[in-house]
């Protein structure tokens, strides 16, 4: 990467050179790129950089969130990244405060979030020489970043930290590591600042723009598809694709679906939205991308838990795939129509060559399609169980998305994270999980970073008894800063999708997974740190439990005892194609296995798929 020299900098800028360390360089950079919020933990090696960043705070210029482990400083920076679309930040020391970090830039890596993890280290004489409290954390995160640097000249700070955040942000949005060695957090230099956008990167350059050709081709197999369905992933969320996507699928009568990361890219009210897909995804979603001809994948990488058995995902649909990262394009699914770029501008291009081409759109194409679709929806709906006996977490999820329809969402990982992708109708940003790594422990720390970032909205998240308890101790950080969060936990004393895969696939053998001994009494517990707690049993509760939840003014949290063995459904097994789901009714599944169907080879209409085809012969 080729950027100015010092001296050059000197000449093209009107900023004057100051003695400063690299530590200032460090906090001053970071406010050129606009941060407002640190999260972090201190300690020996990145003291420099915190008594720099004293100084800032004094003048109120930024404000540095100080958590209580450090992997609640990467999942609070990924938190208000999601809700923003801006880079997040966060700080650990050297040694166990950078390898705490780890998880958390996995996880942002997993799920293209723009990080900067600023990290201290040993002096540079000590590197290489197992020093007190020394890891190579630029060697262990080279798997899970977009970059890294290690600063080894004061020098280079402002150039590091203005390249860091365009990485980050730009192209395929990643996490970027800036390791800084203690002496050079301390050495004093003449310092002239970088501004944002000035650096040149001649390596570096993300492709925008689509080819005209692919994208007209893009367009023809549109305009012939009976059976389309456009399959919308974390990319379009990215990208900001809303408004381009709901235009498409209008302008072609297409079916909608979403990814666990792509849920708020599609208006899931509309008429076009079929939910989502995959593994917990809606039956009628399935089933559409079972039986589509056509499918039309948007900022979305063909994931196991999407795609179920890969060669039995949309085996009859020609495909089109949009993304901004060509290692993506083809990698699981070879695309008939390859189409590298932003997915925004990709389909503001497309857009305009359909509007190019006039009306000659047939939009009934699809009638028969979307009615199918729709008998498929009424057919196997998302059920919302309700026992005699106890509260269904279904009950709660539908009962909080009722009362609080525009809230940030934040999950952990597991049955509660399903149930609240399949219950809860959200809008862009709004929708905030771990879906990539699926880390358990992210939900309280990542509505903590979206908080902070937007004080004026609701933020509450969706817990499960197992996962509350991964990062409890940042119930501290929420009650120094007074971080106004709303938690709902799903309470069933277990881990409960390890338990519904053990009953599922292990014949009932419950190796390590109740929970039900060691959660702790919640009001106790909050009333420890200085904030309400309130425990749910009954049906009758729920309603104005939320509502006080909502209502109460500072954080608090709500612990929704909920039936102890209820399994979440639909669910493709494992290898399975996405056709074959359990937890479907019977008698609907006996409906399903004698539906009227489409040939996979020369697509004949009204074929039973026990059958042979009478046009061609072949086996379905």
């Amino acid at each position: 990467m080729i950027s100015q020299s010092p001296a050059e900098r000197a000449q093209t800028t009107s900023l004057q050179p100051t003695r400063r360390t690299g530590g200032y360089a460090l906090i001053d950079s970071l406010k050129r790129h606009g941060v407002k919020h640190i999260f972090g933990y201190p300690g020996g090696a990145i003291l420099p950089i915190y008594d720099e960043l004293y100084r800032f705070e004094a003048a109120g210029e930024m404000q540095h969130i100080l958590v209580r482990h450090e992997q609640g400083a990467a999942h609070a920076a990924d938190g208000y990244a999601r809700a923003t679309g801006k880079v997040g930040v966060c700080f650990g020391t050297s040694g166990p405060g950078a390898t705490n970090l780890v998880t958390g830039i996995a996880t942002a890596h997993m799920d293209s979030i723009p990080l900067v993890v600023i990290t201290g280290q040993v002096p540079r004489d000590a590197i290489g020489t197992d020093a007190f409290q020394e890891t190579d954390i630029f060697g262990i995160t080279l798997p899970i970043v977009k970059h890294s640097y290690v600063v080894r000249d004061p020098r280079d700070m402002a150039r590091v930290v203005a390249e860091a955040f365009h990485i980050a942000s730009t192209g395929r949005p990643g996490p970027v590591l800036i390791d800084v060695p203690k002496d050079v957090g301390l050495e004093e230099f003449d310092y002239i600042p970088v501004e944002p956008g000035s650096i040149r990167l001649p390596g570096y350059r993300p492709t925008v723009k689509g080819n005209p050709r692919q994208i007209n081709q893009a367009v023809h197999l549109l305009a012939q598809a009976e059976r389309p369905l456009m399959y919308v992933g974390g990319g379009a969320i990215s990208s900001g694709a809303h408004a381009e996507i709901q235009e498409l699928a209008e302008h072609f009568n297409i079916p909608v679906t979403t990814t666990l990361m792509g849920l708020g890219a599609f208006d899931e009210q509309h008429p076009l939205s079929v939910g989502m897909l995959g593994m917990h995804g809606t039956a009628y979603a399935n089933f559409a991308v079972s039986e589509c001809d056509l499918l039309i994948a948007v900022g979305a990488r063909f994931d196991d838990r999407v795609t179920g058995k890969l060669d039995e995902f949309a085996s009859r649909a020609k495909v089109i795939h949009i993304d901004i990262d060509p290692a993506e394009v083809g990698k699981n699914r070879a695309p008939d129509v390859p189409i590298v770029g932003d997915v925004r501008q990709v389909l503001v291009d497309l857009l305009r060559r359909c509007h190019e081409l006039g009306d000659a759109v047939d939009r009934t194409r699809t009638a028969d399609w979307l009615a199918r679709i729709k008998r498929w929806s009424e057919d196997y709906p998302l059920s919302v169980p309700q026992h005699a006996d106890s509260l269904s977490p279904q009950e709660a999820i539908v009962e909080i998305g009722r009362q609080a329809p525009d809230a940030y969402y934040t999950t952990d990982v597991g049955q509660h994270q399903m149930w609240a992708a399949q219950f809860l109708k959200n809008k862009p940003r709004r929708w905030i999980s771990s879906a990539g790594l699926g880390t358990m422990g992210f939900g309280v720390p990542a509505a903590m970073g979206a908080k902070v970032a937007l004080p004026d909205e609701q933020v509450i998240c969706i817990s499960g008894d197992a996962s509350f308890q991964m990062n409890l101790q940042e119930l501290g950080t929420i009650a120094q800063y007074g971080i106004d969060i709303k938690v709902m936990i799903l309470n069933n004393g277990w881990q409960g999708m390890v338990r519904q895969w053990q009953e599922t696939f292990y014949g009932e053998r419950y190796s390590a997974s109740n929970m039900e001994v060691g959660m702790p009494d919640i009001p106790l517990f909050c009333q420890a740190y200085g904030m309400k707690g309130k425990v749910v049993t009954q049906r009758e509760e729920l309603p104005g439990a939320i509502a006080e939840l909502l209502a109460h003014k500072g954080p608090m949290i709500l612990d929704v005892r909920v039936t102890r063995n209820e399994n979440c459904y639909p669910m493709v097994a494992p290898g399975k194609s996405n056709s074959q789901m359990l937890g479907l009714p019977e008698r609907q599944k006996l409906d399903r296995a004698t539906e009227l169907v489409y040939c996979s080879h020369c697509g004949a209409k009204n074929v039973s798929t026990n059958s042979f085809c009478p046009e061609c012969g072949t086996k379905l």
